[in-house]
Protein backbone atom coordinates (compact mmCIF):
# COMPACT_ATOMS: atom_id res chain seq x y z
CA UNK A 1 0.00 0.00 0.00
CA UNK A 2 1.21 3.41 -0.45
CA UNK A 3 1.06 5.80 1.85
CA UNK A 4 1.11 9.37 0.55
CA UNK A 5 3.50 11.62 2.17
CA UNK A 6 1.29 14.78 3.69
CA UNK A 7 2.52 18.27 3.93
CA UNK A 8 2.32 18.14 7.72
CA UNK A 9 4.56 15.23 7.61
CA UNK A 10 7.15 17.71 5.75
CA UNK A 11 7.06 19.57 8.70
CA UNK A 12 7.48 23.05 6.98
CA UNK A 13 7.63 25.00 10.32
CA UNK A 14 9.46 27.65 8.86
CA UNK A 15 9.15 29.66 5.33
CA UNK A 16 10.94 32.55 5.31
CA UNK A 17 10.81 34.79 1.84
CA UNK A 18 12.76 37.84 1.03
CA UNK A 19 11.87 39.68 -2.26
CA UNK A 20 12.31 42.12 -4.26
CA UNK A 21 9.35 43.64 -7.18
CA UNK A 22 7.18 41.35 -5.48
CA UNK A 23 5.16 39.83 -8.18
CA UNK A 24 7.22 40.75 -11.43
CA UNK A 25 9.08 38.26 -13.35
CA UNK A 26 12.96 38.58 -13.11
CA UNK A 27 13.50 37.93 -16.70
CA UNK A 28 10.66 38.43 -19.37
CA UNK A 29 10.13 34.80 -20.60
CA UNK A 30 7.66 34.40 -23.69
CA UNK A 31 5.76 31.03 -22.76
CA UNK A 32 3.12 31.27 -25.50
CA UNK A 33 5.41 31.63 -28.52
CA UNK A 34 7.15 28.37 -30.30
CA UNK A 35 10.71 30.22 -30.03
CA UNK A 36 11.40 30.78 -26.41
CA UNK A 37 15.23 31.33 -25.60
CA UNK A 38 15.61 29.27 -22.87
CA UNK A 39 17.12 31.36 -19.80
CA UNK A 40 20.67 31.06 -18.51
CA UNK A 41 20.81 29.58 -15.26
CA UNK A 42 23.61 28.72 -12.71
CA UNK A 43 22.69 25.87 -9.79
CA UNK A 44 25.84 25.02 -7.97
CA UNK A 45 25.73 22.39 -5.42
CA UNK A 46 24.17 23.57 -2.50
CA UNK A 47 26.60 23.75 0.50
CA UNK A 48 26.00 21.17 3.53
CA UNK A 49 27.40 19.47 6.51
CA UNK A 50 29.92 16.08 5.93
CA UNK A 51 26.80 13.94 6.93
CA UNK A 52 24.47 16.06 4.65
CA UNK A 53 27.00 16.47 1.52
CA UNK A 54 24.82 14.08 -0.84
CA UNK A 55 21.92 15.16 0.08
CA UNK A 56 22.52 18.87 -0.79
CA UNK A 57 23.67 18.06 -3.99
CA UNK A 58 21.03 15.72 -4.68
CA UNK A 59 18.64 18.60 -4.14
CA UNK A 60 20.77 20.96 -6.19
CA UNK A 61 20.52 18.18 -8.85
CA UNK A 62 17.42 17.97 -8.29
CA UNK A 63 16.18 21.25 -9.11
CA UNK A 64 18.55 21.76 -12.01
CA UNK A 65 16.54 18.66 -13.63
CA UNK A 66 13.53 19.73 -12.85
CA UNK A 67 14.00 23.74 -14.80
CA UNK A 68 15.70 21.90 -17.37
CA UNK A 69 13.17 19.81 -18.32
CA UNK A 70 10.84 22.55 -18.48
CA UNK A 71 12.39 23.85 -21.64
CA UNK A 72 12.51 27.32 -20.14
CA UNK A 73 16.13 27.01 -18.62
CA UNK A 74 19.28 26.37 -19.74
CA UNK A 75 21.25 25.05 -16.59
CA UNK A 76 25.02 26.47 -17.17
CA UNK A 77 27.56 23.47 -16.97
CA UNK A 78 29.28 23.22 -13.71
CA UNK A 79 32.75 23.15 -15.01
CA UNK A 80 32.55 26.41 -16.67
CA UNK A 81 31.99 28.45 -12.99
CA UNK A 82 34.59 30.94 -11.99
CA UNK A 83 33.27 31.30 -8.48
CA UNK A 84 33.52 27.40 -6.97
CA UNK A 85 32.58 27.91 -3.26
CA UNK A 86 29.79 29.91 -2.62
CA UNK A 87 27.74 30.09 0.44
CA UNK A 88 23.76 30.45 0.81
CA UNK A 89 24.45 33.73 2.92
CA UNK A 90 27.64 34.88 1.13
CA UNK A 91 27.13 37.61 -1.33
CA UNK A 92 28.25 36.07 -5.10
CA UNK A 93 30.98 37.85 -7.13
CA UNK A 94 28.21 38.86 -9.50
CA UNK A 95 30.83 39.53 -12.44
CA UNK A 96 32.02 36.07 -12.47
CA UNK A 97 28.57 35.07 -13.02
CA UNK A 98 27.88 37.81 -16.09
CA UNK A 99 31.29 36.49 -17.11
CA UNK A 100 29.83 32.54 -17.91
CA UNK A 101 26.61 34.38 -19.09
CA UNK A 102 24.31 33.17 -16.14
CA UNK A 103 20.48 35.47 -15.70
CA UNK A 104 19.88 33.98 -12.93
CA UNK A 105 22.13 32.43 -10.17
CA UNK A 106 20.61 29.88 -7.34
CA UNK A 107 22.62 29.07 -4.23
CA UNK A 108 21.33 26.74 -1.34
CA UNK A 109 22.17 24.87 2.01
CA UNK A 110 21.26 21.68 3.96
CA UNK A 111 22.10 21.83 8.10
CA UNK A 112 21.28 19.13 10.32
CA UNK A 113 19.12 20.70 12.93
CA UNK A 114 17.80 19.22 16.51
CA UNK A 115 15.36 16.47 16.22
CA UNK A 116 17.36 15.11 12.67
CA UNK A 117 15.40 17.32 11.11
CA UNK A 118 17.24 19.33 7.45
CA UNK A 119 16.93 23.15 7.12
CA UNK A 120 17.01 23.68 3.43
CA UNK A 121 17.71 27.15 2.53
CA UNK A 122 18.21 28.65 -1.45
CA UNK A 123 18.18 32.17 -2.58
CA UNK A 124 17.68 33.26 -6.35
CA UNK A 125 20.14 36.16 -7.50
CA UNK A 126 20.00 38.74 -10.50
CA UNK A 127 23.49 38.48 -11.51
CA UNK A 128 22.43 41.52 -14.17
CA UNK A 129 21.15 43.84 -11.22
CA UNK A 130 23.39 42.18 -8.62
CA UNK A 131 20.44 41.54 -5.72
CA UNK A 132 18.45 39.07 -4.39
CA UNK A 133 15.15 37.86 -5.93
CA UNK A 134 14.20 35.34 -3.54
CA UNK A 135 15.06 33.28 -0.76
CA UNK A 136 12.71 30.75 1.03
CA UNK A 137 13.73 28.48 4.05
CA UNK A 138 12.13 24.71 4.86
CA UNK A 139 12.48 22.34 8.06
CA UNK A 140 11.45 18.85 6.91
CA UNK A 141 12.85 15.21 7.65
CA UNK A 142 15.35 14.20 5.39
CA UNK A 143 13.64 10.84 3.60
CA UNK A 144 11.40 14.13 2.10
CA UNK A 145 14.67 16.11 0.24
CA UNK A 146 13.20 14.95 -2.83
CA UNK A 147 10.15 16.99 -2.34
CA UNK A 148 11.01 20.28 -1.20
CA UNK A 149 13.80 20.29 -3.96
CA UNK A 150 11.03 20.18 -6.32
CA UNK A 151 9.21 22.59 -4.15
CA UNK A 152 12.35 24.88 -4.71
CA UNK A 153 12.50 24.17 -8.05
CA UNK A 154 8.63 25.79 -8.37
CA UNK A 155 9.52 28.98 -6.55
CA UNK A 156 12.02 29.39 -9.23
CA UNK A 157 10.10 28.53 -11.79
CA UNK A 158 7.08 30.79 -10.35
CA UNK A 159 9.31 33.54 -9.62
CA UNK A 160 11.72 33.95 -13.32
CA UNK A 161 8.43 33.24 -15.78
CA UNK A 162 5.42 34.59 -13.72
CA UNK A 163 3.60 31.54 -13.76
CA UNK A 164 2.60 28.72 -11.13
CA UNK A 165 5.04 25.62 -11.29
CA UNK A 166 4.51 21.94 -11.80
CA UNK A 167 7.10 20.07 -10.13
CA UNK A 168 5.35 19.36 -7.13
CA UNK A 169 3.34 16.97 -8.80
CA UNK A 170 2.52 13.15 -9.51
CA UNK A 171 1.36 11.08 -12.36
CA UNK A 172 -0.69 8.10 -11.84
CA UNK A 173 -0.43 5.68 -14.64
CA UNK A 174 -1.36 1.92 -15.85
CA UNK A 175 2.19 0.48 -14.99
CA UNK A 176 2.50 -2.78 -17.89
CA UNK A 177 4.74 -6.00 -17.87
CA UNK A 178 4.91 -9.02 -19.78
CA UNK A 179 4.57 -10.18 -23.32
CA UNK A 180 2.73 -8.10 -25.98
CA UNK A 181 -0.39 -10.79 -25.68
CA UNK A 182 -0.64 -11.39 -22.45
CA UNK A 183 0.02 -8.08 -20.38
CA UNK A 184 -0.21 -7.42 -16.82
CA UNK A 185 -1.11 -3.83 -16.01
CA UNK A 186 -1.30 -2.47 -12.77
CA UNK A 187 -1.78 1.05 -11.11
CA UNK A 188 0.99 3.39 -10.39
CA UNK A 189 2.42 6.40 -9.10
CA UNK A 190 5.01 8.37 -9.03
CA UNK A 191 6.49 11.57 -9.22
CA UNK A 192 6.35 13.83 -12.26
CA UNK A 193 9.77 13.43 -13.23
CA UNK A 194 9.63 9.98 -12.78
CA UNK A 195 10.83 9.06 -9.64
CA UNK A 196 9.53 6.74 -6.43
CA UNK A 197 7.34 4.28 -8.78
CA UNK A 198 5.10 2.79 -6.60
CA UNK A 199 2.24 0.13 -7.46
CA UNK A 200 -1.04 0.46 -6.13
CA UNK A 201 -2.80 -2.96 -7.74
CA UNK A 202 -1.47 -6.15 -7.67
CA UNK A 203 -2.13 -7.02 -11.57
CA UNK A 204 -4.40 -9.33 -10.74
CA UNK A 205 -7.39 -7.56 -13.02
CA UNK A 206 -6.96 -5.58 -15.65
CA UNK A 207 -7.14 -1.73 -14.86
CA UNK A 208 -7.71 1.23 -17.09
CA UNK A 209 -8.45 5.42 -17.19
CA UNK A 210 -6.75 6.09 -13.38
CA UNK A 211 -8.11 10.05 -13.07
CA UNK A 212 -7.34 12.21 -9.64
CA UNK A 213 -9.42 14.01 -7.44
CA UNK A 214 -9.15 17.50 -7.53
CA UNK A 215 -7.68 17.27 -3.75
CA UNK A 216 -5.28 14.51 -5.09
CA UNK A 217 -5.83 11.97 -2.56
CA UNK A 218 -8.27 9.68 -4.42
CA UNK A 219 -8.41 7.86 -8.00
CA UNK A 220 -11.82 6.67 -9.74
CA UNK A 221 -10.49 3.87 -12.38
CA UNK A 222 -12.20 1.01 -14.59
CA UNK A 223 -10.82 -2.52 -13.20
CA UNK A 224 -11.95 -5.64 -15.35
CA UNK A 225 -13.16 -7.63 -12.13
CA UNK A 226 -15.81 -9.73 -11.46
CA UNK A 227 -18.23 -10.31 -14.38
CA UNK A 228 -18.02 -6.90 -16.16
CA UNK A 229 -15.97 -4.01 -15.93
CA UNK A 230 -16.99 -1.51 -13.71
CA UNK A 231 -15.62 1.87 -11.93
CA UNK A 232 -13.71 1.56 -8.99
CA UNK A 233 -12.74 4.77 -6.03
CA UNK A 234 -9.46 4.60 -3.88
CA UNK A 235 -8.05 6.45 -1.49
CA UNK A 236 -4.11 6.41 -2.25
CA UNK A 237 -3.26 7.63 1.16
CA UNK A 238 -5.03 5.03 2.85
CA UNK A 239 -5.30 1.81 0.11
CA UNK A 240 -9.29 2.05 0.46
CA UNK A 241 -11.16 1.03 -2.28
CA UNK A 242 -14.85 0.95 -2.97
CA UNK A 243 -16.97 -0.22 -6.21
CA UNK A 244 -18.71 2.79 -7.41
CA UNK A 245 -22.64 1.76 -7.75
CA UNK A 246 -22.82 -2.14 -8.81
CA UNK A 247 -24.91 -1.63 -12.48
CA UNK A 248 -26.02 -4.76 -14.27
CA UNK A 249 -23.85 -2.84 -17.36
CA UNK A 250 -20.53 -1.77 -17.91
CA UNK A 251 -19.34 1.49 -16.30
CA UNK A 252 -15.57 3.05 -17.91
CA UNK A 253 -13.99 6.49 -18.86
CA UNK A 254 -15.17 8.13 -15.41
CA UNK A 255 -13.36 11.38 -14.47
CA UNK A 256 -14.12 13.65 -11.14
CA UNK A 257 -15.96 16.68 -11.77
CA UNK A 258 -13.99 20.15 -10.80
CA UNK A 259 -15.26 20.51 -7.03
CA UNK A 260 -14.82 16.45 -6.64
CA UNK A 261 -18.49 16.01 -5.49
CA UNK A 262 -19.10 13.83 -8.76
CA UNK A 263 -17.95 11.20 -11.29
CA UNK A 264 -19.12 11.39 -14.70
CA UNK A 265 -18.57 8.02 -16.71
CA UNK A 266 -20.36 6.09 -19.51
CA UNK A 267 -22.78 3.53 -18.80
CA UNK A 268 -23.24 0.70 -21.69
CA UNK A 269 -26.31 0.06 -22.64
CA UNK A 270 -27.45 -2.59 -25.26
CA UNK A 271 -24.39 -1.97 -27.13
CA UNK A 272 -24.73 1.92 -26.46
CA UNK A 273 -22.86 3.72 -24.89
CA UNK A 274 -24.25 6.91 -22.88
CA UNK A 275 -23.13 9.82 -20.24
CA UNK A 276 -24.03 9.49 -16.36
CA UNK A 277 -23.08 11.89 -13.67
CA UNK A 278 -23.06 10.34 -9.84
CA UNK A 279 -23.23 12.67 -7.07
CA UNK A 280 -20.88 10.90 -4.46
CA UNK A 281 -22.37 11.46 -1.29
CA UNK A 282 -26.18 10.52 -2.66
CA UNK A 283 -25.28 7.67 -5.03
CA UNK A 284 -27.62 8.71 -7.21
CA UNK A 285 -27.34 9.11 -11.19
CA UNK A 286 -28.40 11.54 -13.24
CA UNK A 287 -28.21 10.64 -17.19
CA UNK A 288 -26.20 13.25 -19.17
CA UNK A 289 -27.01 11.88 -22.54
CA UNK A 290 -29.40 9.85 -24.51
CA UNK A 291 -28.18 8.56 -27.66
CA UNK A 292 -28.05 5.44 -29.60
CA UNK A 293 -24.24 6.11 -30.14
CA UNK A 294 -21.17 5.67 -28.25
CA UNK A 295 -20.57 8.70 -25.81
CA UNK A 296 -17.65 8.48 -23.94
CA UNK A 297 -15.17 10.56 -21.72
CA UNK A 298 -16.38 12.87 -20.32
CA UNK A 299 -14.26 15.50 -19.24
CA UNK A 300 -15.31 18.92 -16.82
CA UNK A 301 -14.59 22.83 -17.71
CA UNK A 302 -12.74 23.69 -14.85
CA UNK A 303 -15.35 25.47 -13.58
CA UNK A 304 -17.76 22.68 -13.67
CA UNK A 305 -20.74 23.93 -15.97
CA UNK A 306 -19.36 22.18 -19.15
CA UNK A 307 -18.49 18.64 -19.97
CA UNK A 308 -16.52 17.85 -23.26
CA UNK A 309 -16.57 14.15 -24.66
CA UNK A 310 -16.29 12.22 -27.60
CA UNK A 311 -18.95 10.58 -29.11
CA UNK A 312 -20.17 8.66 -32.63
CA UNK A 313 -23.29 10.10 -33.05
CA UNK A 314 -21.91 11.86 -36.97
CA UNK A 315 -20.76 8.27 -37.45
CA UNK A 316 -17.65 9.06 -36.81
CA UNK A 317 -16.07 9.78 -33.40
CA UNK A 318 -15.55 13.56 -32.78
CA UNK A 319 -15.99 16.16 -29.96
CA UNK A 320 -19.18 17.50 -28.21
CA UNK A 321 -19.68 19.82 -25.65
CA UNK A 322 -22.35 20.15 -23.94
CA UNK A 323 -24.23 21.81 -20.41
CA UNK A 324 -22.90 19.83 -17.30
CA UNK A 325 -26.44 18.54 -17.03
CA UNK A 326 -26.46 17.10 -20.54
CA UNK A 327 -27.79 20.66 -22.55
CA UNK A 328 -27.20 21.97 -25.81
CA UNK A 329 -24.40 18.96 -26.85
CA UNK A 330 -22.28 20.76 -29.92
CA UNK A 331 -20.16 19.46 -32.03
CA UNK A 332 -17.01 21.38 -31.71
CA UNK A 333 -14.15 19.14 -33.74
CA UNK A 334 -14.53 18.71 -37.88
CA UNK A 335 -10.96 17.91 -38.92
CA UNK A 336 -10.47 15.07 -41.21
CA UNK A 337 -10.14 12.52 -38.88
CA UNK A 338 -11.50 10.53 -35.64
CA UNK A 339 -11.07 12.54 -32.38
CA UNK A 340 -10.86 11.02 -29.43
CA UNK A 341 -9.64 11.25 -24.99
CA UNK A 342 -10.59 15.16 -24.92
CA UNK A 343 -9.12 16.95 -21.85
CA UNK A 344 -10.46 20.47 -20.67
CA UNK A 345 -7.32 22.36 -19.61
CA UNK A 346 -6.97 23.94 -15.99
CA UNK A 347 -6.81 27.17 -17.43
CA UNK A 348 -9.93 27.09 -19.29
CA UNK A 349 -8.55 27.69 -22.53
CA UNK A 350 -7.94 24.84 -24.57
CA UNK A 351 -9.00 21.22 -25.42
CA UNK A 352 -6.62 18.49 -25.73
CA UNK A 353 -7.37 15.29 -27.50
CA UNK A 354 -6.24 12.49 -29.74
CA UNK A 355 -6.49 12.43 -33.56
CA UNK A 356 -6.41 9.79 -35.34
CA UNK A 357 -6.13 10.36 -39.55
CA UNK A 358 -4.26 8.69 -42.33
CA UNK A 359 -2.85 5.78 -39.88
CA UNK A 360 -1.05 8.27 -37.49
CA UNK A 361 -2.58 9.62 -33.95
CA UNK A 362 -1.77 12.85 -32.89
CA UNK A 363 -1.57 14.77 -29.68
CA UNK A 364 -3.20 18.08 -30.46
CA UNK A 365 -4.99 21.02 -28.80
CA UNK A 366 -8.23 23.68 -29.83
CA UNK A 367 -10.45 26.12 -28.24
CA UNK A 368 -13.66 25.01 -26.68
CA UNK A 369 -15.40 26.40 -29.32
CA UNK A 370 -13.80 24.12 -32.05
CA UNK A 371 -11.67 26.82 -33.40
CA UNK A 372 -7.49 27.32 -33.55
CA UNK A 373 -6.80 23.59 -34.21
CA UNK A 374 -2.84 22.79 -33.90
CA UNK A 375 -1.45 19.55 -33.71
CA UNK A 376 1.55 19.38 -30.69
CA UNK A 377 2.78 16.13 -32.06
CA UNK A 378 2.50 12.96 -34.15
CA UNK A 379 3.42 9.29 -34.30
CA UNK A 380 2.76 5.83 -34.92
CA UNK A 381 0.59 5.68 -31.51
CA UNK A 382 -0.01 8.57 -29.40
CA UNK A 383 -2.95 8.70 -26.85
CA UNK A 384 -4.24 10.03 -23.95
CA UNK A 385 -3.18 13.34 -23.35
CA UNK A 386 -3.30 15.25 -19.63
CA UNK A 387 -2.55 18.45 -18.06
CA UNK A 388 0.43 19.34 -15.73
CA UNK A 389 -1.93 21.93 -13.52
CA UNK A 390 -0.40 25.11 -15.28
CA UNK A 391 -1.97 24.14 -17.97
CA UNK A 392 1.62 24.37 -19.64
CA UNK A 393 2.67 21.09 -20.32
CA UNK A 394 0.78 17.90 -21.38
CA UNK A 395 1.95 14.28 -21.00
CA UNK A 396 0.84 11.48 -22.94
CA UNK A 397 1.62 7.75 -24.07
CA UNK A 398 3.08 6.28 -27.50
CA UNK A 399 2.99 3.02 -28.33
CA UNK A 400 6.16 1.67 -29.95
CA UNK A 401 6.39 -0.90 -32.72
CA UNK A 402 7.76 -3.78 -32.90
CA UNK A 403 7.72 -7.53 -31.10
CA UNK A 404 9.57 -5.45 -28.45
CA UNK A 405 7.42 -2.56 -28.02
CA UNK A 406 5.46 -1.30 -26.04
CA UNK A 407 4.18 2.10 -24.13
CA UNK A 408 5.70 4.91 -22.65
CA UNK A 409 5.21 8.38 -21.37
CA UNK A 410 6.27 11.21 -22.73
CA UNK A 411 5.96 15.20 -22.08
CA UNK A 412 5.75 18.19 -24.51
CA UNK A 413 5.05 21.96 -24.06
CA UNK A 414 1.84 23.90 -25.45
CA UNK A 415 4.11 25.12 -28.11
CA UNK A 416 4.57 21.92 -29.62
CA UNK A 417 8.23 22.33 -27.97
CA UNK A 418 10.26 20.56 -25.42
CA UNK A 419 8.97 16.90 -26.06
CA UNK A 420 10.60 14.41 -23.94
CA UNK A 421 10.33 10.75 -22.71
CA UNK A 422 10.57 10.47 -19.23
CA UNK A 423 12.50 8.08 -17.82
CA UNK A 424 10.22 5.25 -16.06
CA UNK A 425 11.20 1.80 -14.79
CA UNK A 426 8.44 -0.08 -16.72
CA UNK A 427 6.33 0.50 -19.35
CA UNK A 428 3.59 2.99 -18.64
CA UNK A 429 0.36 4.19 -20.38
CA UNK A 430 -2.67 6.09 -19.69
CA UNK A 431 -1.35 8.34 -17.71
CA UNK A 432 -2.93 11.42 -15.65
CA UNK A 433 -1.68 14.45 -13.75
CA UNK A 434 -2.16 15.26 -10.62
CA UNK A 435 -3.17 18.51 -8.84
CA UNK A 436 -0.40 20.66 -7.37
CA UNK A 437 0.18 18.96 -3.90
Amino acid sequence: MFTRTKLAALAFVAMTLYSIGAAQALVSIDVTEGEARPLPIAIPFFSGQVRDDQIAAQIADVVRADLASSGLFAPIDRAAYIEQTLGVSTMPRFQDWRTIGAEALVTGSVTREQGDRLKVEFRLWDPLQEQQVVGQQFYTTPENWRRVAHIVADAIYERLTGETGYFDTRIVFVGESGPKNARVKRLAIMDQDGANLTYLTNGGNLVLTPRFSPAGQMLTYMSYEGAQPQVYLLDIETGRRELLGNFNNMTFAPRFSPDGSRVAMSLEEGGNANIFAMDLRSRKMQRLTNSGAIDTAPSYSPDGSRIVFESDRGGTQQLYVMGADGSNPTRISFGDGRYSTPVWSPRGDLIAFTKQSQGRFAIGVMRPDGTGERILTSGYHNEGPTWAPNGRVLAFFRESGGPQGGPGIYTVDITGRNERKLDIATLASDPAWSPRR
